[in-house]
């Protein structure tokens, strides 16, 4: 194999320096599983450690971001096999493992999951960490036993990558949703993905009562903080909130009351340690979900020369949906 191109994160004079070379395989980590990857995602991680490593989310230097990738497996040594369409996401992929900004990676088997005959490298690649997340917050929904007919389900950071995949899936499964966002430009497009009504963000990122309004059967909150704890205090009886994300803050003050009055559940989804041996039925639901026309909608792709770019622009808000990685 020649030299190959990938995002690589150096540390130069005690500060980290993010640039794109030429590599080769030799450098790469001594595991079993070559994936020729077609395509990465720009997850909040992923911009962080990017942006000056904010949050220190890379421990060691020189160092691969990418927190998912989709390619093709071109060498191992049993399963999966050889030609094999795989996804990987999570396993501390970007943070403690080399990620998916390159050409070519090595991984664990047990990090990589066979894609569905139906989904191709660019929708997958399109879900990514984010799909896989928002899936998980829809089952922890149903888990609970809030049906569509319920009320409204709440979704806060609507037009961000996890919270427009919720939106969309719970509105193909017939849920009635409040998509939560603070940007007015972007009442449409959360519309045409399938929320019912928009609520402005300062409704949320607010002081709260102990116990609001009672108003959603269920919540996925990808925001933390304040936003997070007064939608727990407005939940209804009975009702679960699927907590996801941090953007807007790790703290959460808040009281028992809507877990003791209402009986209403915190629950926290993580994607990342998700169990290698779901995960492929996990893929197959998302695949039969997640409508192609909206996963294009939400997505924009750049290169590894627009990445940089990509990254500064979603912490700073001015992105919307998912951004995919073109490495091949």
């Amino acid at each position: 194999m020649d030299k190959f191109k990938a995002m690589m994160v150096r540390e130069i004079e005690g500060k980290p320096v993010p640039a794109v070379e030429e590599i080769a395989d030799d450098i790469l980590p001594a595991e079993p599983v070559l994936v020729e990857v077609a395509y990465s995602g720009v997850n909040y991680k992923d911009a962080l450690a990017l942006q000056g490593n904010r949050n220190k989310i890379i421990r060691s230097f020189p160092f691969i971001p990418g927190a998912d990738l989709v390619g093709t497996v071109v060498e191992s040594d049993g399963s999966p096999a050889v030609g094999t369409q795989v996804i990987a996401t999570g396993w501390a992929l970007g943070e403690r493992h080399w990620g998916g900004f390159t050409q070519y990676e090595r991984l664990k088997p047990e990090w990589v999951t066979p894609l569905p005959r139906d989904l191709t490298v660019a929708h997958a690649a399109a879900l990514g960490t984010a799909g896989l997340t928002a899936l998980l917050c829809v089952e922890a929904i149903e888990e609970a036993g809030i049906e569509p007919g319920d009320g409204e389900v709440l979704v806060t950071g609507s037009t961000g990558g996890v919270g427009s995949i919720a939106v969309i899936l719970l509105a193909t499964l017939g849920y009635k949703v409040a998509a939560s966002t603070g940007r007015p430009d972007q009442v449409d497009f959360l519309t045409e993905l399938g929320a019912g009504r928009t609520v402005p963000r300062s409704d949320l990122d607010r002081d709260h009562r102990p116990l609001e309004k009672e108003t959603w059967s269920a919540v996925v909150d990808t925001v933390g903080g304040r936003t997070l704890a007064t939608a727990l205090a407005s939940t209804r009886y009975g009702g679960v909130v699927a907590a996801c994300g941090l953007a807007g803050g790790h703290e959460l003050n808040t009281t028992v009351m809507p877990l003791i009055l209402r009986g209403a559940r915190l629950q926290g989804i993580d994607s990342v340690s998700y169990s290698a041996h779901r995960r492929p039925a996990a893929w197959a639901r998302l695949s039969s979900l997640a409508p192609r026309n909206l996963l294009d909608h939400i997505t924009m792709e750049v290169g590894l020369d627009g990445l940089l770019r990509a990254s500064a622009d979603l912490l700073g808000g001015k992105l919307r949906g998912r951004t995919r990685v073109r490495l091949a």
